[in-house]
């Protein structure tokens, strides 16, 4: 199974180390399954990891922050769409998620954001939050 795993869940992985994010990275750790990433979900992750409001929370030195997104680009498959789709209009930035998908065969997106969320699928791509991606994992899907 290949999933994109959005920022927000890693970022929340990261603020909240016991929640049901965090359990999402633990379960792709242990090779549950495989994750695909592009590189402009990596650059907003980049971007994301420096807001005020995460550094708050999240105190590491910029080296932590640097050395997981080089982890993330060497255990993720990182996959460059050549295409740009305009679906999710409410926040075109969400758009990276659904091409990322695509173009990295994904059969999952794991997000928190309400507005892939609300289109549930896309051309054969399951939307689910981290919740509901792990009651499937649990159930052996």
């Amino acid at each position: 199974m290949i999933v994109v795993i959005d920022t927000n869940v890693i970022v929340s992985s990261l603020l909240s180390p016991g929640g049901p994010p965090a359990e999402v990275i633990n379960r792709w750790e242990a090779d549950r399954f495989g994750v695909v990433i592009s590189p402009p979900l990596l650059s907003e992750l980049e971007r994301v990891l420096k807001y005020q409001r995460v550094r708050k929370y999240y105190k590491k030195p910029q080296e932590t922050v640097t050395a997981l997104l080089k982890r993330l680009k060497a255990v993720a498959t990182v996959v460059d769409p050549h295409f740009t789709l305009d679906v999710i209009r409410e926040d075109p930035v969400d758009n990276r998620v659904l091409e990322c998908a695509i173009a990295g065969g994904a059969s999952y997106i794991i997000t928190g954001n309400a507005h892939p969320l609300k289109l549930k699928e896309y051309q054969g791509v399951v939307i689910l939050n981290p919740v509901e991606f792990l009651a499937l994992v649990k159930l052996g899907k």
